[in-house]
């Protein structure tokens, strides 16, 4: 056999159809970092196969990931395969991650699917293949850990026809022979009838035994009439149906090209031993099957202010546009960006425009500026191999880029373009931290901003009602890493703390009040005397201020000055220091002095007038309310409705969505979506989700009010 490992010097792409870019997903554990070191062994990429459970693969480099013996996020491992630059994107499985595994597929132009043998198929995979299904992206499935005991290769096989879109055009490519113990030692090509063995540590080819052609008779028909239709080939078609055998040769064209356009979608296998077995086959069918990135239709693209632009395409000639799917920081070497060339040709030291473009209250600022890149690199993990320019098609890492954050785009100075952005998880689980020393808060601030800057789907929010920084998360392990980064790059400890509800008080019946501020000090005093009324308005009404004063008993100067008083005691609150809302406040009379009275006096009457009215009746508690849609699969929707009634919520709709899902609108209190996030994952076994959007205040149950009241 020859030899078709390439080297780490040549990781040079002339021409977009060069070079291969494929992302591996699959539930957690399925075996997909395994499957990434065994493909760069095998290219030659590596020296030697790295483990998990030692933390020694190239893609598990962050310490928080080899602590836990799995991915935390997305890592890009580059090596040359038969003239080929292959880009594998390793993402992680865990649902708390699925931001680098979005980012991994926008830039991405196939994908395979890691299933172990032993595992199964998750619902999140599920719904992943069907997203890729939704927009034609290529697609193989590779069923891992055929060495492991209880391994069943044709049962997995049928699991994924079986949920995977229906198991169109999902029929394996390969079946594993074995050896007289049952040790898997091969695979038996059904294309070409060949048989691949690992029983020496390396790839053999020979001819199919006889004793195999009626075992793979029935899966090689089947295979090929799969292949006929999805290639939709009308005259080889009839030419199968008539019983005429058909070159290999026509039908391995016919397989290649309905591969690359995400009509078939074939299954192979793989495992560690003996020798990385299959490991090859993947690799040619990469090369051979899946498309270069002049055949995947790129983002939409406009000017940075929104105006539309032509459609872009995989041309190193063209405009630069690329974009950021990756953001770490270098203890050594600072801010490195992984970015995915989409368009034009990217070379060191060059000028670029770096926009991005966030929601306002993500804490992501946006920005639009022009920046100097350094150096480029082929990534291998946490290696880093120069690269002399990056054509169309490319992935590389790119140093210097200060101000540039996951999700942006790069583009030239002359001509500022913007890409679409990918579907980012909106988080919805609130972690309450706060520094654990002086010290700690001291570095807060600036560690949180360059976290937030690698992380596109964190946001920071400082609650002012309750005073806590809180920081939203996908999930438990998605807060766990942004603690844990935080300690170990960054050297900040943070405490959690229970997230506090910012609730809101009213008066729950009409009161009026006086203030008074008279002092005398150093021969200057202060004088400054006002009444109110104050009613309640209906919960949202806001509040209204209302100068009744009569004889000029308050000059009007001073009118302005009681309001802004008023206001701010609001802020303040005037119970259990929440701001106070829905009230209307009136001001009926009061006194003044011609010398002694002044602005800050009669601020300062005000907010008293209000603070003594508030204790002449009865406080009451609004909490914030919430309107959550929540999509669950109908099996699961009885038990939504049930814990959202436990929840409090008010159920307002519930429709069929399409596909066996239901819709679920309902009004719930903010305090009983705490930990939701997490429940609604838990409650429908990882395939429900749920989006909320802020719908007011309501009043809080008595008993709850009162027990935070103290009455």
């Amino acid at each position: 056999m020859s030899d078709k490992r390439g080297a780490k010097s040549t990781l040079i792409a002339t021409q977009p159809e060069q070079i291969r870019n494929v992302v591996l997903v699959g539930p957690t554990g399925s075996g997909k970092t395994s499957l990434v070191e065994s493909l760069l062994f095998a290219a030659g990429a590596t020296t030697r196969i790295g483990r998990v459970q030692d933390g020694s693969t190239v893609c598990d480099v962050d310490p928080v990931a080899i602590k836990q013996h799995r991915s935390i996020g997305l890592s890009v491992a580059s090596m040359t395969w038969q003239g080929l630059i292959i880009n594998l994107i390793d993402t992680p499985g865990y649902a708390d991650f699925v931001a680098d595994l979005r980012a991994g597929l926008r830039a991405a132009d196939a994908a395979l699917f890691v299933i172990g043998a032993v595992d199964g198929v998750d619902a999140a995979t599920q719904q992943l293949w069907d997203e890729c299904d939704s927009v034609g992206l290529p697609r193989a499935i590779v069923v891992t850990k055929l060495d492991r005991d209880r391994a069943d290769f044709d049962e997995t096989v049928a699991v994924c026809r079986r949920v995977f879109a229906g198991g169109g055009g999902v029929l394996p490519l390969h079946l594993p022979i074995h050896a007289n113990n049952g040790t898997p030692i091969g695979f038996i090509d059904l294309l070409t009838t060949q048989i691949h063995e690992w029983t020496t540590g390396k790839r053999a080819e020979r001819e199919c035994d006889p004793e195999h052609r009626d075992l793979i008779e029935q899966a090689r028909g089947d295979l090929i009439e799969g292949v006929i239709t999805e290639s939709e080939d009308e005259n080889l078609m009839d030419r199968f149906v008539d019983g005429e055998s058909i070159d290999v040769a026509i039908l391995t064209k016919d397989f290649e090209r309905a591969v690359a356009r995400g009509h078939f979608h074939p299954v192979l296998g793989h495992g560690l031993t003996p020798a990385t077995l299959g490991t090859e086959l993947v690799l040619d069918l990469i090369a051979r099957g899946f498309p270069s990135p002049t055949e995947h239709p790129l983002p939409v693209v406009t000017s940075i202010t929104g105006e539309p632009r032509q459609p872009l395409s995989a041309d190193p000639g063209g405009p630069l546009c690329a974009e950021v799917i990756k953001t770490t920081t270098d203890p050594y070497i600072g801010k490195i960006s992984v970015v995915r060339v989409f368009s034009g040709t990217l070379v060191p030291d060059a000028a670029v425009h770096v926009s991005g473009h966030f929601d306002s209250s993500s804490r992501h600022l946006d920005h639009d500026i022009d920046e100097r890149i350094g150096v480029l690199t082929a990534p291998l993990g946490a290696e880093q191999h120069p690269v002399e320019r990056a054509i169309a098609g490319s992935i590389v890492s790119v140093s210097k880029l200060a101000r540039a954050e996951t999700g942006d785009t790069l583009s030239s100075p002359l001509q500022p373009l913007i890409m679409e952005s990918w579907l980012m998880p909106e988080p919805l689980l609130p972690i309450a931290i706060r520094a654990h020393t002086t010290i700690d808060e001291d570095k807060l601030g600036p560690a949180l901003a360059r976290v937030l800057a690698e992380d596109p789907t964190l946001r920071v929010d400082q609650n002012d009602a309750t005073g806590q920084l809180v920081v939203w998360c996908l999930g438990e392990a998605h807060a766990d890493l942004v603690a844990a980064h935080l300690k170990v790059r960054f050297g900040v400890n943070v405490d959690t703390e229970e997230v506090r509800t910012s609730l809101r008080e009213t008066f729950a019946t009409p009161a009026s009040g006086i203030g008074r501020h008279v002092k005398q000090s150093g021969g200057h005093g202060q004088y400054a005397v006002c009444e109110i009324t104050v009613e309640p308005l209906p919960v949202g009404a806001g509040f209204e201020f209302v100068d009744k004063v009569i004889g000029g008993a308050v000059p009007r100067a001073f009118i302005g000055s009681v309001e802004k008083g008023v206001r701010a005691q609001l802020l303040r609150g005037v119970a259990i220091g929440y701001p106070v809302v829905d009230i209307r406040v009136t001001l009926v009379d009061g006194k003044s002095h011609s010398v002694d009275s002044s602005d800050l006096a009669f601020q300062t009457a005000g907010a008293l007038a209000l603070r003594d009215a508030a204790a002449k009746t009865q406080i009451n508690l609004l909490e914030p309310i919430l309107e959550v849609l929540v999509l669950t699969p109908d099996e699961h929707l009885g038990a939504v409705l049930s814990d959202l009634a436990t929840r409090r919520g008010q159920v307002t709709r519930t429709q069929a969505s399409g596909g066996g899902r239901s819709a679920v609108r309902a009004i719930v209190p903010e305090a009983e979506l705490t930990r939701y996030a997490i429940e609604i994952r838990s409650l429908t076994h990882g395939t429900g989700h749920y989006t909320r959007q802020d719908a007011g205040f309501a009043p809080m149950p008595s008993a709850a009010a009162r027990k935070l009241l103290g009455g």
